[in-house]
């Protein structure tokens, strides 16, 4: 499979508004995002571990005020940036499920494995 592409590299800055986009993971069609972080790209599926609820609050921002973590808007759960991993709250130590990104020629892409594609809506 080939890799898809998401966004512009330059419409994801450190810390700033991700990119939300959907992809099929067998037969579901899940919504995912990608943010930049340290000055990498992470991408991850956005259902909170808690509860199956999208993390951002308002559209497009998944972190917290202090940049440093991501939080379920919802109930409050802290997640790494770089990893996905629980850091606090009622994720109990379950992490989001990571995606992986690729930067080429300014450009975000997907990389599909057997289980993950984009998913592209019929016009």
């Amino acid at each position: 499979m080939s890799l898809r592409y998401i966004c512009r590299s330059d419409q994801l800055a450190n810390g700033g508004d991700g990119i939300e986009f959907d992809v099929r993971i067998d037969d579901e069609v899940l919504p995912a995002f990608a943010l930049r972080y340290q000055s990498v790209v992470y991408a991850y599926i956005n259902r909170c571990s808690h509860m199956n609820l999208g993390l951002n609050f308002m559209h497009r921002n998944f972190f917290d005020l202090s940049t440093v973590n991501l939080i379920c808007s919802t109930h409050g759960a802290l997640y790494d940036p770089a990893t996905g991993a629980c850091r606090a709250g009622p994720c109990d130590g379950r992490g989001l499920q990571p995606l992986k990104t690729q930067e080429l020629e300014g450009r975000v892409m997907l990389s599909p494995n057997s289980k993950v594609t984009l998913y592209m809506k019929e016009q």
